[in-house]
């Protein structure tokens, strides 16, 4: 059984353990240090639970979400838990207060590079998602109320070019089968 994690702009995408592994681990590295293997083992329960419950087969990010604060609750580790809900609350603050100018959709949403991305560079889903994730956590850490949509293409292409070049040198660097 594979889960299937509904995002906030309505796509769909399978659930990846090293997502919740990320989230605990940089919550818990929030107000703790050398936390890696309690952050393996709380993901590993989470991971364990969603599993063996019946209703898991689709969720939501908010589920998902809430989960995780829930495990860092009752583990002990209540501090994780605020700084990672209060992160939460501020990058939803941060997409709402930043405006694109110079485009039909003045209001920020990732949505629309992933859109761009396929349709004008035929990638697939995930890639296009990847490489609009990293732009949104480049313009958020900008900290700007405004940007241009001429600024947002820059980002876009520098990064699909970076993605893209990994992936062929991952493509390139792989062994070839060898007839014998």
């Amino acid at each position: 059984m594979q889960i299937q994690v509904l995002k906030a702009d309505g796509s769909t995408e399978s659930y990846l353990h090293t997502k919740v592994l990320g989230t605990l681990h940089r919550a818990m590295a929030a107000v703790e240090s050398d936390c890696l293997e309690t952050a393996q083992m709380l993901s590993d329960a989470v991971t364990y639970f969603l599993y063996r419950h019946p209703d898991s087969k689709a969720l939501t990010t908010d589920q998902i979400h809430q989960m995780v604060l829930t495990v860092l609750d009752g583990a002990g580790f209540g501090a994780a838990s605020e700084a990672l809900n209060a992160h939460r609350l501020n990058r939803r603050l941060q997409r709402r207060r930043l405006e694109v100018l110079d485009s039909e959709y003045p209001v920020w949403d990732k949505r629309c590079i992933v859109r761009d991305l396929m349709e004008h560079y035929c990638l697939e889903r995930s890639l296009a998602r990847a490489i609009a994730g990293a732009v949104e956590e480049k313009v958020l850490r900008m900290g700007v109320l405004r940007i241009r949509k001429g600024t947002i293409r820059h980002l876009m292409i520098a990064d699909m070019e970076t993605l893209l070049e990994a992936q062929y040198q991952l493509n390139a660097a792989e062994p070839h089968a060898v007839a014998l």
